[in-house]
C-alpha cells in the first residue's frame, strides 16, 4: 500500500453472477471452456474456473445475488479483488469513501470484507493466498455434478467494462480513482451512424486489469439501452484474454455462442491499416474477427451478442498493444446498430 496503489490492489479474483437459473448460465460458460469444479458446502453456488479466471455462478436464495438478481434480472452481482492485506485494504477504502456492505441484502458466499461498487454490486477483498488453496479448501467441496472439460485458451480478464447513466461519468471515474488509485489511460468519443457514446479507460493501480466506463449520448444508443433493460448502471461486459484468439475461436465452434456480423468491406482495408498482422487474414475474417493496431503492435478482438440480460463477452488477443480497439468503433457500432434495429430498438 502507497501513494500510487492506497489499497494494496493487486489483481481480479473472481465474477459473480447471479441467477435464478444456474442451468442456463452453467450452459454459456461451459462454450467458453470453463469447468465446473466446486461447490459451495452451503449455499447454491457453484465455481467455474479457466486458467486464472473464476466465474461464481449463484442461485442462492436469499443471498445478496438474489436481491441482485431480483432487481436486474441475470446479473453481475459482484467483483472479487485481490489486496496485499485485505482487512487493512477495506479500512482504507471506506476512509476515502467506499460504503461498506453490512449484510443488509443477504449473506455473501464469503466471509469477506465488502464495499458497494458499481449500481450497488459489491467488490469483494481477497487477500494473496485466497485462491492458492486456503480459500478453495475453506469455502468450497468438490462439485458432485462437476463438468471437466479442455480449456479454450482463455487466460486471464483483460478488462470491464462499465455503462453508467449519462452524467454520471466523472463521478464513478473518481470513485475508482480516489478509492483504489486507478489512472485514466484513455479517452474517447464515438458515433455511429444513429447513436454515440463517450468512454474513459482506467488502469489498475498494480496495472492487471482495465476499467472502460461508458456513457451514452442518445435515448437509443446501446447504453441507454442496456440502463433500462439492466435497470441501471452495471458491468457491460468482460473481456477475456487469449493468446491464440483464433486458435480459441476454432475451438468454440458449434457452440450457442453468437457474435456481432462485421461488413464484408471491413476486411477490405483493415490489413492495410495494419500491416504487421501475423495471423492468417482469411481465417480472421472467417472468424468475423476485428483487427486494431499501430507501429508497435495490434490487438485482436471479437464480441458476443447479449448473453446475461444485455452483458456480453469479449474475446480479446494483444500483442504489444494495450488499447481497446479504437480503430475498431465505427465497424462495431454499424454492428451494433444492425442488430439493435432486428431487435426493434432502432
Amino acid at each position: 500500500m502507497n501513494d500510487a496503489n492506497p489499497t494494496g490492489l493487486q489483481g481480479i479474483e473472481l465474477i459473480e453472477f447471479a441467477t435464478p437459473d444456474p442451468a442456463a448460465m452453467d450452459a454459456i460458460w461451459r462454450a467458453f471452456g470453463f469447468s465446473k469444479v466446486a461447490r459451495h458446502p452451503r449455499m447454491a453456488v457453484d465455481l467455474h474456473v479457466q486458467h486464472d479466471i473464476r466465474i461464481l455462478v449463484n442461485s442462492q436464495p436469499g443471498s445478496f445475488g438474489a436481491h441482485f438478481a431480483g432487481a436486474h434480472g441475470p446479473s453481475a452481482c459482484a467483483m472479487g479483488w485481490r489486496f496485499s492485506d485485505p482487512a487493512a485494504a477495506f479500512a482504507e477504502a471506506v476512509r476515502r469513501g467506499a460504503r461498506p456492505y453490512g449484510g443488509e441484502h443477504g449473506p455473501l458466499a464469503f466471509d469477506v470484507p465488502a464495499v458497494y461498487g458499481i449500481g450497488d454490486s459489491l467488490i469483494l477483498f481477497f487477500g494473496p493466498n485466497d485462491w492458492k488453496g486456503q480459500r478453495l479448501e475453506r469455502d468450497f467441496v468438490a462439485h458432485p455434478a462437476a463438468e471437466i472439460q479442455p480449456a479454450r485458451g482463455f487466460l486471464t480478464i483483460d478488462h470491464l467494462t462499465n455503462n453508467v447513466e449519462k452524467g454520471t461519468m466523472e463521478a464513478w471515474s473518481r470513485f475508482y480513482k480516489d478509492v483504489f488509485g486507478f489512472t485514466e489511460v484513455r479517452n474517447f468519443e464515438i458515433r455511429g451512424e444513429k447513436t454515440g457514446l463517450t468512454s474513459y479507460a482506467l488502469r489498475s493501480p498494480d496495472g492487471s486489469f482495465c476499467i472502460p466506463i461508458n456513457e451514452g449520448d442518445e435515448s437509443k444508443s446501446q447504453i441507454e439501452e442496456y440502463l433500462r433493460e439492466y435497470d441501471g448502471p452495471g458491468i457491460q461486459h468482460i473481456a477475456f484474454l487469449s493468446e491464440d484468439l483464433l486458435a480459441s475461436l476454432d475451438l468454440m465452434r458449434g457452440s450457442d455462442v453468437e457474435t456481432l456480423d462485421i461488413d464484408d468491406d471491413y476486411y477490405a482495408e483493415v490489413f492495410d491499416r495494419v500491416p504487421n498482422v501475423r495471423e492468417d487474414h482469411s481465417r480472421i475474417q472467417d472468424h468475423q474477427v476485428l483487427v486494431d493496431g499501430d507501429d508497435e503492435g495490434y490487438l485482436l478482438q471479437i464480441f458476443t451478442k447479449n448473453l446475461i440480460g444485455p452483458i456480453f463477452v469479449e474475446l480479446i488477443q494483444r500483442r504489444n498493444h494495450l488499447s481497446f480497439g479504437e480503430g475498431n468503433f465505427g465497424a462495431l457500432f454499424r454492428s451494433i446498430e444492425r442488430d439493435q434495429e432486428r431487435r426493434g430498438v432502432l
